[in-house]
């Protein structure tokens, strides 16, 4: 008996490979890592959404400065900051529709100044396109401190902080990145520089004996400074390459606006803004560098204030 269960047994285990090699033979057996790979793809899509690793992309350059992403090190810091901003999908859609409003105003002065048109993503990454303020004091969409403000001739006081005013920060901007090239000699250094003063990067540069952003050790700000403004240079360049869908007109527009000169000192800009048929939240929206509710102009100075043309904004009834 124990000889024909062992006769059958072995009958059994020969026809079972038979049937495994036929079935790899035809293709219908898959190995393990493949039975692996399928789960593992339907583990990770729920609802059709599924996170990916992003490729990195090609010919990548700072303002036509090429970026050596050969270097591994460069590679992982590139991709860290491509990967950040690819999935905070609310803050990339956000800057998105902001850019759609005011890279208008500021890509034809930064052609003005001979600027490459790339630093407009540093004024992205800078303040978000908002007119924030930092810890440090820096204001408005290019983070002017209030010396560098007063230093390039800004007007900064308790009425006024043109550090607001979009189109004259940006002309600072463009005036220090031109002097910050022409110290270090190339446009990559200018962003660095930008973020850490010149005075810091130069000390920097000299203590570790080496003339090339790529190759300083930064702190953590400006070591990802420059990498930060090219993730969102590429994304804003691809935005559908990196899954964000939008319509046209769910962008934001910029409100086209007629300028009104005040040589006067005015007293209420609430019933300022009447006059033009607005109110005084969509004047000061207008003119963020109007600081107060009122203008002392004792000298009689000229101020430009922008007010919008008629039907865009509709009264509250």
């Amino acid at each position: 008996m124990k000889i024909l269960k062992i006769l059958l047994m072995s009958i059994g285990l020969i026809a079972i490979c038979a049937i495994c090699i036929q079935a790899v033979q035809n293709g219908s057996l898959k190995s393990d890592s493949e039975v692996a790979s399928k789960a593992v793809s339907k583990e990770n899509s729920v609802g059709g959404y599924n996170i990916s690793a992003l490729e990195m992309p090609v010919n990548l350059n700072f303002a036509g400065e090429t970026v050596p992403i050969e270097n591994p090190d460069i590679y992982e810091r590139m991709d860290r900051e491509l990967l950040v901003n690819t999935y905070w999908q609310s803050n990339a859609l956000l800057l998105i529709k902001r850019a759609n409003k005011y890279f208008p105003v500021i890509e034809p002065i930064l052609k003005e100044y001979g600027i490459p048109d790339d630093f407009k993503y540093l004024a992205v990454i800078e303040s978000g396109l908002t007119q924030v303020v930092s810890p440090a004091g820096a204001v408005g969409f290019w983070q002017i401190m209030e010396g560098t403000g007063k230093d390039f001739n800004l007007e900064i006081n308790d009425n006024i902080d043109e550090r607001y005013h979009i189109e004259k920060s940006t002309r600072v901007a463009c005036e220090y990145l031109l002097a910050s090239k022409k110290r270090f000699g190339t446009w990559t250094m200018a962003a660095a520089a930008y973020n850490a003063g010149n005075t810091g990067v130069l000390r920097q540069l000299e203590r570790q004996e080496v003339s090339n952003y790529y190759d300083l050790l930064l702190g953590e700000e400006t070591g990802r400074y420059v990498f930060r403004i090219l993730a969102v240079k590429e994304i804003l360049k691809n935005p559908h390459k990196y899954g964000f869908n939008f319509n046209e007109d769910q962008l934001y527009k910029n409100i086209p606006t007629y300028s009104v000169n005040v040589d006067s000192s005015v007293s209420n800009f609430a019933a300022f803004a009447q006059k033009f048929e607005i109110n005084y939240k969509i004047l000061k929206i207008h003119n963020p560098w109007l600081r107060e509710a009122n203008l002392t102009n004792s000298k009689g100075k000229i101020y430009n204030i922008e007010i919008p043309k008629k039907g865009y904004y509709q009264p509250t009834k």
